[in-house]
């Protein structure tokens, strides 16, 4: 072809020579003419007749001789261009398009000025060819780019994902808000265990070939990259650059859907009621997890692969793609930091703190290289400081709430305080997070004297506070609120025997719940000791408030004598009064709860070895008086045997009534 088109130069630069030797006009007009009639190429000679330099000619005619590589390559693009898929020929058609333009405007730029005024316009015609078959294959180009990014996508599997993280998964403790005026009904459904409580989980993981978060066939990144490669070649990087995102970004928003992640602005999410906030919080949780540790690093990878060529380009298209589906999570948690705050959303914000600080590092490397990836990391660490403040914010409200619980209800049989049951269940829980909550603590005390992070020294003994953690001393701040309210509440009752009941029962209770979780290794085990010797003490407070009355029926005193000559009259009283307080124990004690076994044996124990052989001894010594006067039975109603047995009915919470049938007199 090289050969050719030389010739074809030397044929018209002869007959050039040829025309300009003629000097007559006429002359030169009839070489033309057969010229032209030899080979209709050599009319153009004319245009150049007057030129005084003859390789002019040579200059015309090269560049008006179009190479034919550029016109197959023209008619492949103009001919396919509603072609249902793309060729190998194509690409190498729109591969010497690109060239050629590119040639073409080198050759412009250095041969303008020696080409002349006609031969730029010959020029400008091919360019302008060049770049309208260009055009179209771009159209082509990214017609196609989008097909195949849409064809190809792999859409998000929920079903493999939950078997994935189904072991992982966390579920608070949702219980209603307590302080209020009742108190005792809204917390019954926490102590029955009507709602669930809260277990930590470990985390979505994403290690070996549990789950694929690839959401593209990997067949398909060849051609996405060739098509990427030659319009960005072609300077059509934008229109690349805006048709990936868009599809990359419908599709990870398709994924926020899969994932329970709406749409919602701050505002709805704070009108959002609290079930169905807690689930959403839920679904955050795992969704950060998803979004940034799988999804996000396998756009960043499919970015790299797809535009290998330019890193600027990289950069742009997996931020443009990925910021919105990040910021719709961050505005989620912007919103629950600034919302109301109640003791119930205390552990889903603690997870969701938790969630986003595991990520953080992971999201900072994804987006390090972008001024605006900064902005993106920027509002996260806003976000968690924000969540960071709701807890501490959070908790201090519990604290101040259980300070201040003020409920008037008594609970008619002494037990377990529905109060208690709240506060040390929740306390329970806590302890899952000390490691969190202590540097949030910490957070707090270096940033903000004498506000939440400050812990108060009020009712704690400073034996009890040395080498404990922040939060260890903040729970134990929390649970000597917590007895000095209970004791608050014991006074309500008029039964100062119940007073001490209650007592016990809720006491223990706490150390059961501290006993049973990590508040014993927080708390230390000369807390329990105090506690369990502070029970022994209510009960020796109780024995003495309630049978000191039946006791003192038992007693020689003001009987009028030895039991050889007790008076009659006084015996009769003494076991008729011992015999009312008994029954009168009897009705009113098989009512109250005590909820713990070991505890009311203990009690029932302590009672037998302070009533029976008082009661045993008193008959001995003065029975025998009335066994053998009438109506005996009328006034010692009871051997020792059947205030034994009696007393097996006392704390199992159901009101019993002694019918006694009287002892015949013998």
């Amino acid at each position: 072809m090289a050969a050719t088109t030389e010739g074809q130069d030397k044929v018209l630069a002869t007959a050039q020579r040829i025309v300009q030797s003629l000097h007559n006009t006429s002359d030169t007009d009839d070489m033309l003419l057969i010229l032209s009639a030899f080979d209709n190429r050599l009319s153009t000679l004319s245009s150049f007749v007057s030129s005084d330099d003859p390789s002019s000619v040579t200059q015309k005619s090269a560049s008006s001789a179009v190479d034919p590589r550029f016109e197959a390559a023209e008619q492949i693009i103009l001919n396919e261009a509603d072609s249902s898929s793309l060729t190998d020929d194509y690409f190498s058609a729109v591969d010497e398009l690109i060239q050629s333009t590119e040639e073409l405007n080198l050759n412009y730029r250095d041969g303008e000025l020696q080409a002349g005024v006609q031969a730029a316009d010959t020029r400008c015609d091919v360019m302008e060819r060049a770049e309208n078959a260009l055009q179209v294959a771009m159209m082509r180009l990214e017609d196609e780019f989008r097909h195949i990014l849409i064809r190809n996508t792999v859409p998000l599997d929920p079903e493999r994902l939950h078997r994935s993280s189904h072991s992982s998964s966390t579920v608070s403790i949702a219980v209603p808000d307590f302080f209020n005026d009742d108190v005792s009904e809204s917390l019954e459904d926490v102590s029955s265990g009507r709602y669930s409580h809260h277990r930590r989980g470990r985390g979505v993981s994403f290690g070996g070939d549990d789950v694929s978060l690839d959401l593209i066939h990997q067949d398909a990144v060849i051609d996405l990259r060739q098509i990427a490669d030659r319009m960005i070649r072609s300077g059509y990087e934008k229109e690349c650059c805006q048709v990936y995102c868009s599809v990359r970004r419908d599709v990870l928003d398709e994924c926020m859907v899969i994932l329970g992640v709406e749409k919602l602005s701050i505002e709805e999410v704070q009108r959002v009621e609290w079930r169905l906030l807690d689930d959403k919080m839920k679904k955050w949780i795992q969704a950060v997890k998803v979004i940034v540790r799988g999804l996000l690093p396998s756009e960043k990878d499919l970015c790299e692969q797809i535009f290998i060529g330019s890193d600027l380009i990289k950069e742009v298209c997996f931020l443009e793609t990925a910021k919105g589906c990040v910021m719709q999570l961050l505005n989620f948690g912007e919103a629950i930091a600034i919302g109301r705050r109640s003791s119930e959303k205390l552990f889903r914000i603690l997870d969701m703190y938790d969630a986003l600080a595991g990520v953080l590092p992971d999201l900072q490397s994804l987006f390090m290289d972008e001024e605006a990836g900064d902005m993106v990391c920027s509002e996260a660490k806003g976000v968690l400081d924000g969540l960071g403040e709701a807890a501490i914010g959070t908790f201090v409200e519990f604290e101040n709430a259980v300070q201040t619980e003020s409920s008037r209800k008594t609970l008619q049989n002494g037990e377990i305080h529905p109060l208690t049951r709240y506060v040390m269940n929740y306390v329970k829980f806590l302890v899952d997070y000390s490691d969190t909550l202590n540097a949030l603590l910490e957070n707090a005390e270096e940033n903000a004297e004498d506000e939440s992070g400050r812990v108060e020294s009020r009712n704690m003994d400073n034996s009890e506070m040395k080498s404990m953690s922040l939060i260890g001393q903040r729970l134990l701040a929390l649970i000597k609120s917590l007895e000095s309210n209970l004791e608050e509440k014991s006074r309500m009752y008029e039964d100062t025997g119940m007073q001490y009941i209650f007592l016990m029962n809720n006491i223990l209770y706490i150390v059961q719940k501290v006993k049973d979780s990590e508040l014993q290794n927080l708390l230390g085990d000369n807390w329990i000791r105090k506690r369990r010797g502070q029970i022994r003490q209510y009960a020796t407070q109780y024995l003495r408030a309630s049978w000191s009355k039946a006791l003192s029926c038992l007693k020689d005193e003001g009987i009028g004598g030895s039991s050889s000559n007790a008076s009659k009259a006084a015996l009769k009283e003494r076991f008729k009064n011992f015999n009312v307080c008994f029954e009168d124990i009897y009705r009113i004690q098989t009512g109250w709860k005590v909820p713990d076994r070991q505890l009311r044996e203990e009690l029932r124990i302590s009672i037998s070895e302070k009533v029976l052989p008082a009661y045993r001894s008193f008959m001995g010594r003065f029975g025998s008086h009335l066994e053998s006067g009438r109506n005996a039975g009328k006034y010692i109603k009871y051997t020792p045997e059947d205030l034994e047995n009696h007393l097996l009915d006392l704390f199992e919470g159901t009101p019993l009534i002694l019918h006694h049938l009287r002892r015949k007199s013998t």
